[in-house]
């Protein structure tokens, strides 16, 4: 593997009109994280020691987008093709003498393995001035291709406007990806012109200038999904099905058990055990974790969220950030958590809001419970010890405590902190009245009657 230093320069200069938004094109998330960042990831495992994001409109959002990533921004304008976005990055470059990665923004999963790779190909014994990185789709479309041998050297590079009908027939496309000596790169794009059927400076061009210094330039190729372009909304709808269907295939090659696949959606993030059984229509938002043998009932929603090894959620459930479940514990149907905590064994299992709520072990709450811990102004915590009994339909109104061992009766509103093992029952007392109701009824079929 090549030892020397490493930069990623990332074209995202484009200005995504086909996409019809006010969100940079690069931003528009797969899985729940930007295109962009899902790209800075895998260039992050080359521990490269600069990173070049190469700009045109929207710069203020990549700006935000990529605080605190190391990456330096660079802008293009006007934008005269990639061969000049490339050359945007010269400042930012200077005084690197290394190898250069050229990525696009727009190209979000290229793996980690196939950017080493190509640095390989580039530290080869036969030292080839560029190495591209090509790909053969099932349908070539309007690819430039890579005119190259079956040893994958290359004799020439064209774009698709500018390729004869012979050249348009070769199945190897440009994925756009390069590998480039920094010391050849700024040389050879110096000399790029702009006679072709665009008026634009093309990147391809460098290989095209080095085959004709007697210099060799190399291919190596590809899976289609990891070069995959994204211009549109559909076409992102597409990579999500696409990544989200890997996605699906991973956790049961690990272990997991998925009854509907295709209706189960990952985060970029999620990390889920063995055993863990997710029945349909589960979606998991960023930040969920899974141990073994948990299990994720249909049409839950969950984000941000800890679940320990047995534990149970749903059906229809939502967990929000900040939710813990423990051992064992079980969320069940039309319950909501936030920022709260389950403990081993403990229940919630019908129509209850749990938020800003620490449940002890082996708890029981009953359905219809709701903590009230908003006061319109300020967030407040109620905490119920380990063994406690909450009746159906109460409010816990925070802060407020409920002891280890406690009882609160069905319909209560809680205003005081509860003893442990102690009974509370905050409510109305029940008042009856004999035949009140059948006395009721007759006055009123009375009246109803003097009526007609």
């Amino acid at each position: 593997m090549s030892k020397r230093p490493v930069a990623a320069v990332i074209l995202a200069a484009g200005k995504g009109t086909r996409m019809k938004s006010d969100l940079h094109k690069v931003l528009h998330p797969i899985a729940g994280k930007p295109m962009l960042l899902h790209l800075l990831e895998s260039v992050e495992a080359l521990d490269a020691t600069r990173k070049v994001v190469i700009v045109g409109s929207g710069k203020e959002q990549l700006e935000t987008a990529v605080a605190g990533t190391g990456c330096t921004i660079a802008v293009q304008e006007p934008q005269l093709g990639t061969g000049h976005a490339v050359q945007q990055a010269e400042t930012a470059l200077s005084g690197f003498d290394g190898d250069v990665l050229i990525l696009y923004g727009d190209v979000p999963f290229v793996p980690a393995d196939t950017m080493r790779a190509m640095l390989d190909r580039l530290g080869e014994a036969d030292q080839p001035a560029v190495v591209v990185l090509g790909f053969e789709p099932s349908d070539g479309l309007q690819y430039g291709r890579v005119i190259a041998s079956d040893s994958g050297r290359i004799t020439k590079m064209v774009e698709y406007k500018d390729a004869t009908p012979a050249e348009r027939d070769f199945p190897l496309c440009n994925s756009g990806l390069m590998a480039v000596r920094s010391q050849d790169l700024f040389a050879l794009l110096s000399r790029v012109g702009k006679d072709n059927a665009a008026g634009e400076y093309y990147l391809v061009d460098i290989v095209n200038i080095a085959i004709a210094d007697g210099r060799s330039c190399a291919v190596i190729t590809t899976d289609p999904f990891d070069v995959a372009g994204i211009n549109s909304r559909a076409e992102l709808a597409e990579m999500e099905a696409q990544w989200q269907a890997r996605r699906r295939q991973r956790a049961m090659d690990e272990g997991a058990t998925l009854v509907a696949p295709e209706t189960v959606w990952f985060s970029h993030d999620t990390r889920i055990g063995r055993d863990v059984l997710i029945e349909p229509n589960v979606f998991f938002g960023p930040d969920v974790s899974i141990a073994d043998s948990a299990i994720i009932r249909g049409f839950s929603h969950i984000e941000g969220a800890r679940i320990a090894s047995g534990a149970e959620v749903g059906p229809f459930a939502r967990l929000r950030p900040g939710v813990v479940l423990e051992e064992k514990a079980k969320v069940g149907n039309f319950v909501e958590m936030k920022k709260a905590r389950l403990g081993k064994g403990a229940k919630a299992s019908h129509l209850t809001y749990l938020g800003d709520a620490d449940v002890g072990d082996g708890a029981n709450i009953g359905a219809g419970t709701i903590t009230c811990n908003y006061d319109g102004f300020l967030k407040y915590r109620t905490e119920i010890g380990a063994g406690a009994f909450i009746g159906s339909n109460s409010a816990l109104v925070a802060p407020v405590s409920i002891g280890e061992g406690a009882i609160v009766a069905a319909g209560s509103v809680v205003t005081a902190d509860v003893h442990a093992d102690a009974l509370a029952i905050a409510r109305g007392s029940q008042e009856m009245k004999p035949n009140w109701a059948r006395r009721f009824r007759e006055v009123m079929a009375a009246k109803k009657a003097e009526r007609k």
